[in-house]
């Protein structure tokens, strides 16, 4: 079980979505200039602004009583429905995303991860959500340091091991251990070692 299932699992409230997912220990202001280094400091990323709409998303969560969160919850609206517009970006509040996660490329890309966790690529034509629309909680948890390429689809309730390199147009639908390659419809473990 993913570490982010597993405290879920603890909570009195797994319900995603119903609080401020950012990573913790570090504020919403350093947190957005993390990302901006991310970016390598280019203001014109696509990646950077979806990450910022996400980061003010959850941020919002955190406004009590919930009366003072709705002209936040509005403009959140307004902002994350101009990315999936103009950009094709597609990253709901509710994804827990870890620090200096970097969408390299945009259009066509809908994340719909239960959790993504820190230092992890994404390229453009990527989709991570359910694999049924009737199993809509049954969703990939991507841990750290996975490096995804472009038109990968990761899908259904699996886990994607830390340190994992997910090639071009793959289709992952099963889940896989730390330190894999994998490559394929559907996608199979492939080494890479020369001898």
């Amino acid at each position: 079980m993913s570490r982010y299932r597993s405290e879920c699992a603890e909570q009195d409230n797994p319900t995603p979505g119903d609080r401020n997912q950012n990573p913790e220990g570090i504020g919403f202001w350093r947190l957005i200039a993390e990302d901006f280094e991310t970016h390598e400091r280019d203001i014109f990323v696509p990646g950077l602004w979806a990450l910022v709409i996400h980061r003010f998303g959850n941020w919002r969560m955190s406004i009590r009583p919930r009366v003072l969160r709705m002209p936040f919850s509005i403009l959140y609206k307004i902002l994350h429905n101009s990315m999936k517009l103009v950009f094709g970006i597609d990253l709901e509040y509710s994804v827990k995303v870890g620090r200096r996660v970097r969408i390299w490329h945009h259009g066509g890309i809908f994340i719909g991860a239960v959790s993504i966790g820190d230092d992890v690529h994404i390229r453009h034509n990527t989709t991570m959500g359910v694999v049924h629309r009737t199993e809509k909680w049954k969703k990939p948890v991507i841990e750290d340091r996975v490096d995804i390429g472009p038109g990968v689809c990761v899908l259904g309730d699996i886990t994607v091991g830390h340190d994992t390199v997910i090639g071009a147009n793959s289709v992952v639908v099963r889940s896989f251990p730390p330190n894999s390659t994998l490559f394929g419809v559907p996608a199979r473990p492939v080494n890479l070692k020369t001898q």
